[in-house]
């Protein structure tokens, strides 16, 4: 008798190391980046009817007008919050959505404080996050222009919701030496990099073009 579950184990196990290999041909380098994707099985964090998609290099539904990012793109942000080495430290994520972003950087930050507007995605993310038992990730209801100023300063803040300019409760939240990674745009967005000084002035880069859903202000 085959065994289903231990079946769909090893097939999981094998795309998500091609998806690491395809992350690595289109320029991913940061080791610590590809073995955190390929530690988090992104298949639990998708619909049951999206499953055997889940490796695939493309963003899908959520339902509540929300998605799953491309995996490129979340290995992409990653690879420029911990550029030259540089530890995640304590981290904000905006925009939790299904949990999948928070439960990859739990792999690489000390702590993952992560916030969704949405109720009731909120909830399912809390669902999906249960079973990998990871105690340093921590969910909040809210607003994610206003952040966490209770928790601030985060050594590391990236968004998964595009902004049509710099959330500046975000940004007052950056900590000396700290990064932000956050799509920009309305039509047409691109990554922005934010980095804080020691001194705490800022510096900005603008980076590849992306597609995001809009940050939006205010709770449901």
């Amino acid at each position: 008798m085959i065994d289903t579950t231990r079946a769909a184990n090893l097939t999981a196990t094998r795309a998500r190391a091609r998806m690491i290999e395809h992350l690595r041909k289109l320029g991913i380098r940061d080791e610590a980046v590809l073995d955190a994707m390929n530690r988090i099985p992104r298949h639990a964090f998708v619909e049951e009817a999206l499953a055997s998609r889940a490796y695939e290099d493309t963003a899908l539904p959520l339902g509540f007008q929300q998605t799953i990012s491309q995996p490129f793109v979340v290995a992409r942000m990653m690879e420029l919050l911990a550029a030259g080495g540089r530890a995640l430290g304590k981290t904000l994520e905006i925009g939790t959505g299904c949990g999948y972003q928070a439960a990859v950087l739990s792999c690489m930050a000390s702590d993952v404080y992560t916030m969704e507007r949405i109720a009731k995605l909120l909830d399912k993310a809390r669902a999906n996050l249960r079973p990998l038992r990871l105690p340093n990730v921590r969910l909040k209801h809210g607003d994610g222009n206003l952040g966490l100023p209770e928790v601030a300063p985060f050594d590391s803040i990236i968004l998964a919701a595009a902004a049509e300019s710099v959330p500046v409760k975000l940004r007052e939240q950056l900590a000396p030496g700290g990064r932000m990674v956050m799509p920009l745009g309305s039509t047409q967005q691109i990554i922005l990099l934010i980095e804080r000084t020691a001194a705490g002035t800022f510096k900005e880069s603008r980076l590849d073009a992306v597609r995001f859903v809009p940050l939006l202000p205010g709770t449901e």
